[in-house]
């Protein structure tokens, strides 16, 4: 099964550390950890606090151990396909958080939303559309998707990615049907 997954972080730096994770699956279910920092983790970023809202005080009081969330993440997402927006970023986070949890840190890999997207519009569209005008229309509908104002909450995030995934193939078909359907022009 797909799986959308996004985490928000206490910075960009070197040295930064996961904060928040979420999961949707692409039945619509979800879940969302706010992550209690291990005592090494001190990067902190009042720039990304601002963002996302999250403070330091808050995660120590409601947070869930990051080792607890690893094995969490571990548990319901191996042997799934997950992807996220930012796969690099994601993924140096998911890394920290798997370590954290006395896991290897590749015992979840993930792939970028974008590939995804663009796979399952070729599966709908091949045949009818050619390369170039799927990847301009999966480009056109990532665009179109994108919030005025982010959300910059891991589960938000997740749901955006979900329900990209979810209106790119409701407009593949709808686009393959329409093409099919136009009146041809006789030269």
């Amino acid at each position: 099964m797909l799986v959308f997954l996004d985490f928000e972080a206490s910075s960009l730096g070197k040295n930064s550390y996961p904060v928040e994770v979420a999961w949707v699956f692409e039945d619509g279910t979800s879940r969302a950890h706010l992550i209690r920092p291990t005592p090494d983790w001190t990067d902190w970023s009042v720039k990304a606090e601002r963002i996302h809202g999250l403070s330091r005080r808050r995660l120590h009081q409601e947070g869930t151990p990051a080792a607890e969330v690893a094995r969490d993440m571990l548990d319901a997402l191996e042997g799934h396909a997950f992807y996220a927006s930012a796969p690099s970023w994601d993924g140096k986070w998911l890394s920290v958080l798997l370590r954290a949890g006395g896991l290897p840190r590749h015992a979840l890999r993930l792939g970028k939303s974008d590939d995804v997207f663009l796979a399952h519009a070729r599966t709908i569209m091949d045949g009818t559309f050619t390369r170039r005008e799927i990847a301009d229309f999966v480009k056109s509908m990532i665009e179109s998707t994108e919030p005025a104002q982010p959300v910059h909450r891991a589960l938000g995030d997740a749901t955006l990615e979900h329900a990209r995934w979810l209106a790119i193939r409701k407009a593949a078909a709808q686009a393959v049907t329409e093409r099919r359907n136009a009146p041809t022009v006789p030269l």
